[in-house]
């Protein structure tokens, strides 16, 4: 596997910066993909300061001719890693807003998988593997429009799964939990560039944080190297692990929940919103 291309998307920041310079530690031949051009500066410069090959490259997945250069890349292994996350309430975020979440994390990646997947049929080998979250599988409050595109990546993750077997692609889900990245935090300042009417929103965001206690992201970096790499072959990755139990509980709790359970009542989830502040580790 050390000879193989890796396609990373997002790698300006968060897992994916520190996953790419990991695997190019490592002798792989890794395509960071960033946002902006600016990034691409930056993440060379740092390849540098760490003694390390990488290739950068622009690549904004919204953007079509991005896309298309994309396809033409000789990609053995693709992370769709590429998200933001929009926060507030299901009924203020509007509609800009709940659009782009979409573009982002679910239509932009879906579409430069389309060419890039079809290229690895043609080879008979290859491996997809998709960013999701623990969103993915439960919901927040909060973070309803975050929560709705991991789901959806979710669908089209197990989809995909299904219909390239038979080629010999494989694909796979990282799913991380509350991971202290600075990225669930920036989803609460989300409505800071809203263009509404403070006025008329449900709730007031100044008064609102992340509502969990936020994980070193360590083993996000390792699971994911390791899924890459082709290490682990489980399809489903969910970090931290000792949250497992937990999130499979409350995953099962939706076939006994009533419409009526606590109705008129602050879930306690909520209240943490409320309660916790921004960027609270695990203690």
């Amino acid at each position: 596997m050390s000879k193989k291309t890796v396609l990373i998307t997002g790698a300006g920041t968060g897992f994916g910066n520190e996953v790419a310079f990991r695997l190019a530690k490592r002798g792989f031949e890794v395509i960071a993909g960033v946002e902006i051009i600016a990034q691409v500066w930056a993440l060379e410069q740092e390849a540098k300061r760490r003694g390390v090959e990488l290739r950068v490259e622009k690549l904004d997945v919204t953007d079509a001719g991005d896309r298309e250069k994309a396809w033409a890349w000789d990609v053995d292994v693709l992370l769709n890693n590429a998200g933001i996350a929009e926060g507030g309430s299901l009924v203020d975020v509007p509609g800009e807003q709940l659009r782009r979440q979409f573009e982002v994390n679910v239509i932009g990646p879906m579409l430069l998988t389309q060419g890039i997947a079809k290229k690895m049929v043609a080879k008979k080998k290859g491996k997809i593997v998709f960013m999701s979250s623990v969103a993915g599988l439960i919901v927040d409050p909060f973070l309803g429009a975050y929560c709705a595109s991991k789901h959806a990546i979710e669908a089209l993750a197990d989809t995909l799964s299904v219909e390239l077997k038979e080629f010999g692609i494989e694909v796979a889900t990282i799913n991380p939990g509350p991971f202290l990245t600075g990225f669930n935090d920036r989803a609460f300042d989300a409505w800071k560039s809203w263009k509404d009417d403070p006025s008329k929103r449900l709730f007031d965001y100044e008064k609102l944080a992340f509502p969990h206690p936020q994980y070193d992201p360590e083993p996000v970096y390792a699971t994911t190297v390791g899924v890459l790499a082709g290490e682990i072959e489980q399809y489903r990755n969910l970090e931290p692990k000792e949250i497992i139990p937990q999130q499979r509980q409350q995953m099962d709790a939706v076939w006994d929940r009533k419409t009526t359970d606590q109705l008129g009542k602050r879930p306690a989830v909520v209240q943490k919103a409320y309660d916790l502040k921004p960027e609270t580790p695990v203690s």
